[in-house]
């Protein structure tokens, strides 16, 4: 039931082809699959939300994912950022705080045939330590500040972006590039509104 994606904000290829691989529908409940392909969020199970496909093609792009990298994804969620993410990198690993939420996502990742992606039930705050470093790491929940565990766990060279902004707080998204070891350059980029990122 592929449907077209407005996604006139972006125009890297690879991002391009991984949005329209991945099968949308399959990460949304059955009663809204006829909504799969709308460009707005759409809710999930555990009061959780599957971002608008523009703003998932949006951030995959300024990250500037390259075929043999591995990327850190905070808030699996339905699993649909993960599939997009794998579609690009060699490895994606995912980190989600709701055990019902990790599992499902894990599942029906392994049966759309993303071998590539390790999901697990945590604080995505606390990233991923033991897989570090990343390229790229991606958080799809907001947070007030950067998580200094998550900044830490960012190889050189890599690039993390999150939504940040407290809960009754305006929400920016913020790319944060580690040119150096000691050197970060922040860019602000848009206004969004995302679910908080709370400890697994």
């Amino acid at each position: 039931m592929k449907r077209r994606l407005r996604l006139e904000e972006v125009s890297d290829p690879a991002v391009l082809r991984a949005m329209q691989a991945v099968p949308r529908e399959e990460f949304v409940p059955r009663f809204l699959r006829d909504a799969a392909y709308d460009d707005r969020a759409l809710p999930i199970d555990c009061g959780q939300t599957i971002s608008q496909p523009a703003v998932v093609a949006y951030m995959t792009e300024k990250l500037r994912l390259a075929p043999g990298q591995r990327v850190l994804e905070v808030g699996t969620g339905s699993g649909y950022q993960a599939a997009v993410l794998a579609e690009i990198v060699r490895e994606v690993y995912s980190i989600e705080r709701i055990p019902a939420l990790a599992q499902t996502a894990a599942a029906r990742l392994a049966r759309l045939g993303y071998g590539n992606v390790h999901v697990r039930t945590g604080d995505g705050a606390q990233g991923w330590p033991e897989a570090a470093p990343f390229d790229a790491i991606m958080v799809t929940a907001a947070t007030a500040k950067v998580p200094p565990a998550l900044l830490a766990q960012l190889g050189t060279g890599g690039r993390l972006i999150l939504p940040e902004g407290g809960p009754h707080e305006e929400q920016v998204l913020v790319l944060l590039e580690r040119k150096t070891p000691t050197d970060i350059v922040r860019t602000t980029l848009w206004a969004v509104r995302f679910v908080p990122l709370l400890p697994g």
